[in-house]
């Protein structure tokens, strides 16, 4: 695990302390190509203590449309500001420190988490693949035509309202 001292940067206005660690192995809930790499600072300007940087990711997945196996890298923004007491503030604007002494592994591991994007593609103009034998347009397009209803009437999901009417 790895942690930040940061009495000195807390007590001296002006100080920057870099940073620079790979995310331990207990976070391991995504299929990591490598452990994340995090570099950054820790800053205090006029007495506001920040921490930023960048996560850089390295996924083993598979396309959402495709299914092919690739590398996906996302660069992460760190930006948070420390504090070690909150005047009666119920706000998720700052992190509130037990004291000096501080792992930022689960904050950063959250904005990993809640920089994911909701499909991950292997680019953006992936074909995804035929519904119908399942071949990857990608590679090679099929020659598989669409079924075609015989009665118009029931592509849409509303076609049985018109009995109603």
């Amino acid at each position: 695990m790895f942690f930040l001292e940061l009495e000195s940067v807390f007590n001296t206005p002006g100080l920057v302390e870099p940073f620079s660690f790979a995310m331990p192995a207990s976070y391991d809930a995504l299929p990591f190509a490598q452990p994340p790499v995090i570099t950054g600072e820790v800053r205090n300007r006029a007495g506001v203590v920040t921490l930023q940087g960048t996560a850089q990711v390295q996924l083993a997945t598979q396309c959402d449309r495709c299914a092919d196996e690739f590398t996906h890298s996302i660069a992460v923004p760190l930006h948070h500001t420390l504090v070690l007491s909150l005047n009666n503030e119920n706000t998720d604007d700052f992190v509130l420190l037990q004291g000096y002494r501080f792992s930022p592994c689960d904050l950063i591991w959250e904005d990993i988490i809640l920089t994911m994007p909701p499909r991950i593609l292997c680019n953006a103009d992936c074909a995804g693949l035929c519904g119908i034998c399942g071949t990857n347009q990608n590679i090679a397009p099929c020659n598989c035509i669409a079924p075609q209803p015989e009665n118009t009437d029931t592509i849409t999901p509303f076609a049985n309202l018109k009995d109603i009417i």
